[in-house]
């Protein structure tokens, strides 16, 4: 039987199934799925836990041997097996169905793997598992649909965001549920119960410590000078080495200059995008970058970033820090 993640506390109010298996490639919902399972199992007295995670150096017999044994006190238990590749081979393949035929009494079975290709779901062995319990398959919030859970997970916490303040959210995480929770639990930390203003919400994202050089090259590219000085501090007050910062940039700066030749020789931009490597939502940067910039700008800034790889070096005087501020600078006046 297969059940949608947000019926699972419904289900999970009834008697409890012997078996659950939670699949999917988004690893926050897993991870909660899961951990609905065992809290509410822990409710019903299961008490003890067994965690078997299967990879190549597995022994499938001490899987056999654990269920076949008693509690150590008699209590229920939780046998926790988790699979993270998904492919639990051909003796963990026959294994598995052993284990669903005769499952282990006063126990309840949890099995954990990610998301499972069509090839997979037609295997004896995940066949067996679905025959024999609960599946719980969870799939992966779309871009499109992240503002709406963003906006679900800011309600069960009694706060609440403009549609503008939710996009901006979605569009920082790219994505990532993960970061995503983290954003969510950090608002609730900064302010109270309630309707959350466009610039509580930028300030309270911007000011993450999770500072990376490819977003600084994007703020570059896109002539954002704030958003690029403020990951530039931090990338500063972390430590950051300069020559990766500087690389980075350098080899962003080249892309743009190799593009906007390109563009100026009539050359297709798909394939000038795909001969830089640049793929995904980086592109519409990419893009408006190079057209918006000269070729005598960009090698200026190459210049530039020669000039800063200098001073890292201690061959030319100056400050590195600052010379990486004037570079975006530069970038946004477009000399």
């Amino acid at each position: 039987m297969r059940i949608n993640p947000e019926k699972l506390s419904q289900h999970l109010q009834n008697q409890l199934a012997p078996l659950y298996t939670v699949f999917g490639d988004e690893l926050l919902l897993t991870i909660e799925t899961a951990d609905l399972i065992r809290t509410r199992a822990r409710q019903e007295a299961y008490i003890e836990r067994e965690i078997f995670t299967i990879d190549h150096h597995f022994n499938w017999a001490d899987l056999q041997q654990s269920s076949c044994s008693l509690s150590l006190f008699g209590e229920r238990r939780i046998m926790d097996i988790r699979i993270p590749s998904g492919k639990p081979g051909i003796q963990g393949g026959a294994a598995i169905e052993e284990y669903c035929r005769l499952l282990p009494s006063h126990t309840l079975t949890l099995v954990t793997l990610p998301k499972i290709d069509k090839q997979g779901v037609a295997t004896r062995w995940f066949r067996a598992l679905e025959k024999a319990g609960v599946m719980i398959p969870v799939s992966r919030v779309e871009h499109a649909h992240l503002p709406n859970w963003i906006a679900q997970r800011l309600g069960m916490q009694r706060q609440k965001a403009t549609p503008d303040a939710l996009q901006f959210i979605a569009d920082r995480v790219e994505g990532n549920l993960l970061a995503a929770h983290q954003e969510i639990q950090k608002l609730a930390l900064l302010y109270p119960d309630g309707a959350l203003s466009f610039i509580q919400v930028k300030d309270a994202v911007l000011d993450v410590a999770r500072y990376d050089v490819f977003k600084l090259s994007d703020a570059m590219m896109a002539g954002d000078v704030g958003r690029y000085t403020r990951i530039l501090e931090g990338l500063q007050g972390e430590g950051t080495a300069l020559p990766f910062i500087i690389s980075t940039l350098s080899g962003n700066i080249r892309s743009l200059t190799v593009i906007r030749k390109g563009l100026d020789s009539g050359k297709p931009l798909t394939q000038l995008m795909n001969q830089a490597r640049v793929w995904g939502d980086q592109q519409k940067v990419v893009e408006s970058a190079a057209r918006r910039l000269g070729p005598k700008p960009l090698v200026l800034a190459l210049l530039h970033a020669a000039k800063i790889d200098r001073i890292s070096k201690g061959v030319a005087m100056g400050d590195a820090w600052d010379e990486l501020l004037q570079l975006a600078l530069r970038f946004a006046v477009g000399k």
